[in-house]
């Protein structure tokens, strides 16, 4: 028998390609939270500047304000009785991000971590797939092509450049189908 008043930690991800609507999606669980008095925490990594300094805010500009941060073990200071810690783009955070939600999630918290699950190359990008691992709950979002109009799961780089974190928008990436994804890697070579 469980008692009412025990908390249930758990970590969700929602993740996805560019353009697929991660932010959106992890903006409209956090807002469901405050609807129901749930006392929140949001961080994103103080390198995101691309939109402001201190709100998550998404492609559609629906926004919430968070704290940015250098590293994961920062998320670990949240305020006592906070239920619900969001973290937008968490695929910049590093391997430590998986151990912090691990002990948030162990605290009683709900953890919901949106972020890419893969890099402009289409391989695993940073501490993604581990946090794949030990979620509870994953949503993958797609966005659509916009070669062909089939889903798209892939973040093309339109630039030239080789670093593997280069912010951007629509003038740096496009969101690709798996084809288009792999006819333009081989266009590139």
């Amino acid at each position: 028998m469980i008692s009412e008043n025990k908390k249930q930690g758990c970590i969700e991800v929602v993740c996805g390609s560019m353009f697929s609507g991660k932010t959106e999606e992890l903006i409209r669980r956090l807002r469901r939270a405050q609807f129901a008095n749930q006392k929140i925490a949001i961080f994103k990594p103080q390198i995101d500047t691309r939109y402001s300094d201190v709100e998550v805010v998404s492609h559609d500009s629906h926004k919430i304000e968070s704290v940015p941060i250098k590293d994961a073990a920062e998320m670990l200071d949240v305020p006592e009785g906070t239920q619900v810690v969001g973290i937008d783009e968490a695929q910049f955070f590093g391997p430590n991000l998986v151990e912090v939600c691990q002990t948030l999630a162990n605290r009683g918290i709900r953890v919901i971590a949106a972020g890419l699950d893969t890099d402009y190359l289409g391989k695993p990008f940073g501490p993604i797939p581990a946090l794949l691992a030990v979620a509870e709950d994953v949503q993958k979002v797609h966005a659509i092509c916009v070669k062909c109009g089939a889903l798209a799961n892939h973040s093309h780089r339109l630039s030239r450049s080789h670093k593997l974190v280069v912010l951007g928008e629509k003038d740096v990436y496009e969101p690709l189908c798996r084809e288009c994804f792999n006819k333009a890697l081989a266009e590139a070579e």
